[in-house]
């Protein structure tokens, strides 16, 4: 799988800021059958930091209910998706995802 297969985006919230304020981790989308090792090589190459540790979490679809005028609602279901928190050595960080 490429590097750039691997990550998809970064993710910025409020809760991913306080995480690379307070613990110095930074979260992203990456693809489902992205492991543990190809996440920390694709954050390595790709940002030219040294990863720690890598925790990965499969986030569930949500279900969503569809209602329209004269039909039936019908419920449809997101896709899941995995979210990856990398957490760098002390001292680095990554600009781009500052907020």
């Amino acid at each position: 799988m490429e590097i750039t297969e691997v990550i998809r985006y970064g993710i910025v919230t409020e809760k991913s800021v306080r995480q690379q304020e307070k613990h110095n981790q930074y979260t992203f989308k990456v693809a489902l059958k992205a492991n543990k090792i190809q996440i920390r090589q694709a954050v390595e190459a790709m940002f030219n930091v040294h990863v720690v540790a890598v925790n990965t979490m499969r986030m569930p679809g949500k279900k969503r209910r569809l209602h329209r005028r004269g039909a039936a609602p019908r419920t449809l279901e997101a896709r899941e998706w995995k979210k990856a928190i990398v957490t760098l050595a002390p001292g680095e960080s990554i600009d781009i995802l500052k907020a």
